[in-house]
């Protein structure tokens, strides 16, 4: 709860303000009965109209001050809630945003999404309704039981034999819902799922005909949902009958003990009426309560899991002591990863070492490391052994950021942001010049691509999705040139061009002064390369030159013979 009583900190003066006009609302309400008896003893049965018309403008003088009392606690509560929630909502966003690779992998996105959206907002309502309600119920449970006290003792020790019963009422379905909300809300990340992946890949889905297939796992997982909300809600109903149940035995009994006192003259029939507004208005609160329980029990367990994200560990600026800096651009000392619960290493004992403006060429078959390799160097994932050098300094050495900025990286799926070509350029560096952007566009061969928008304030679509995956290839390319990074990555970000655009690529590509690592599947883009590495289950199964290679390696070999048959 401690992130949650961080947000509201700021708003403190509006939490306080905002119960406490509730507890004048509940005082004008506790009065109207004392007022009705009033009138009743002293002027209907009196036949005094004008004690009558003196009573009601009091009411009514009530019933205005207990609507400005409510309408004013209702704003500040609200504003409390939802100024709260959306500190909170932007504490996770950050939060989401600072994670490792693997914590985002471990999380999944639908189940991000959900923190974000639905746990957030029950949250809010959860925040609002105990405001509103924490507080002015009981205490006017309390109130009432008080005012019983002063008409009549004997039966104000009614309300004072019920009140406790009601009490462990509460406490039970409250202790029992929390945990079934929570795997409620479980279900839901489930649910969140199934319709974010088939919205992602709705052709797919109609490609293979599988829209019967992915409409059965929906209602299954949706079914699972709705099982266990009806089982949290069955408890939670509990709440009203039982609540409703004691009540009425209160009034029995308030009945019973009121009219003997009435016959023997202790009581006037006024005070019994009185007693039972009292006893109505307790079941109005406690059912106010019970339906409080109900939503501070959906918000409780909310908060839990949004508690649990934050309580995550952010991604480590600097990771190891700064060690002396070897004389290389890039180097991989004996590195080898495992990914967290993937069983066999994704990398085994690599090495390489590379000077300012070589370039190195990655090549392998699909799951043999080529893509982990890549995300080492910027450390989107640590090395688990070994070490990643860049410019002689252990990554790990090196703040997050700055490390970042000194690389630029293409991945194999490309990402481009609802805006223009020009605010998507604009990633690799914010105050790049038209100059700047427009070379970075003709050495990406994405020029045609531009002019064919309309220029650099061309509208590009969320996700990219007004161009074709080869011009998305070019303009992420050309995003990450704009950084002018010392170290160029492109994982597999070819593999959408066509070989001419390809060759002219790494034509221009091979004239920038930067350390370039290049991902591929294809043998001809990598043949000038200064090195090649070709993977094989994670390790290294060939080194060398293109030339070297043909002569050293079978696998290069074959790879390369294959690609440059079918490309005849």
């Amino acid at each position: 709860m401690k992130h949650l009583f961080s947000c509201i900190k700021p708003y403190r003066a509006q939490a306080v303000l905002a119960p406490l006009f509730k507890l004048f609302e509940a005082a004008m309400e506790l009065l109207v009965p004392l007022v009705v008896a009033a009138i009743v003893k002293n002027g209907v049965n009196a036949a005094d109209k004008s004690y009558i018309l003196y009573g009601c403008l009091i009411l009514v003088g009530f019933g205005v001050a207990g609507l400005a009392f409510s309408l004013t606690a209702q704003y500040f509560a609200a504003k409390a809630a939802v100024s709260a929630s959306a500190e909170l909502r932007e504490r996770l966003f950050a939060k989401l945003q600072s994670f490792p690779f693997e914590t985002i992998d471990k999380l999944g996105t639908s189940a991000m999404i959900t923190r974000l959206t639905s746990d957030v907002n029950q949250v809010q309502t959860g925040i609002n309704m105990t405001l509103r309600l924490l507080l002015r119920s009981p205490i006017v449970v309390v109130g009432a039981t008080a005012m019983a006290f002063l008409v009549d003792v004997p039966a104000g020790w009614v309300f004072v034999s019920v009140i406790p019963l009601l009490a462990v009422v509460v406490m039970v379905v409250l202790t029992a819902t929390v945990p079934l909300y929570r795997r409620a809300q479980e279900k839901l990340d489930k649910v969140n799922l199934s319709v974010r992946e088939n919205l992602t890949g709705v052709r797919v889905v109609r490609a293979f005909c599988m829209e019967e297939t992915e409409q059965q796992t929906f209602e299954a997982r949706n079914r699972e949902l709705r099982a266990a909300q009806k089982r949290a809600g069955f408890i939670a109903a509990l709440t009203n009958p039982l609540t409703y149940a004691l009540i009425s035995l209160a009034v029995i009994a308030l009945l019973w003990v009121g009219a003997s006192r009435v016959n023997t003259g202790l009581l006037y029939q006024s005070d019994v009426m009185a007693l039972y507004s009292y006893i109505s208005i307790i079941l109005v609160e406690l059912v106010k309560l019970a339906n409080l329980i109900f939503t501070v029990s959906k918000a409780v367990s909310c908060q839990k899991r949004v508690g649990a994200v934050l309580d995550m560990e952010s991604e480590r600026a600097v990771t190891a002591q700064s060690e002396e800096e070897k004389p290389c651009a890039l180097a991989f000392e004996h590195v080898g990863f495992t990914y967290a619960g993937g069983g066999a290493p994704a990398l085994k004992d690599i090495s390489f070492s590379l000077t300012r403006g070589q370039t190195l060429g990655v090549l392998g078959g699909t799951g043999s490391g080529k893509s982990t390799l890549a995300h080492l160097i910027p450390r989107f994932y640590e090395a688990g052994e070994g070490r990643v050098l860049l410019g002689g300094k252990d990554v790990r050495a090196l703040p997050a950021d700055e490390l970042r900025e000194r690389v630029g990286i293409v991945l194999q799926h490309t990402a481009l942001f609802r805006g223009t070509v020009r605010s998507n350029l604009q990633w690799g560096k914010d105050d790049a010049t038209d100059e700047e952007l427009s070379r970075a566009v003709f050495l990406a061969q994405a020029e045609d691509v531009v002019n064919a928008k309309g220029g650099l304030d061309g509208e590009i679509a969320q996700e990219g999705r007004n161009l074709s995956g080869g011009q998305r290839q070019r303009l992420s390319i050309a995003r990450a040139l704009v950084k002018q990074p010392e170290v160029l990555i492109l994982d597999d970000s070819s593999s959408a061009l066509d070989y001419a655009t390809d060759a002219a690529l790494r034509k221009a590509l091979a004239s920038l002064d930067c350390t370039k690592v290049i991902v591929s599947q294809r043998a001809t883009s990598l043949m000038h390369a200064d090195i090649i590495i070709v993977l094989e289950e994670g390790a290294v199964a060939g080194r060398g030159t293109h030339e070297e290679l043909l002569q050293t390696c079978p696998l290069y070999r074959e790879i390369y013979q294959m690609q440059t048959e079918e490309r005849a």
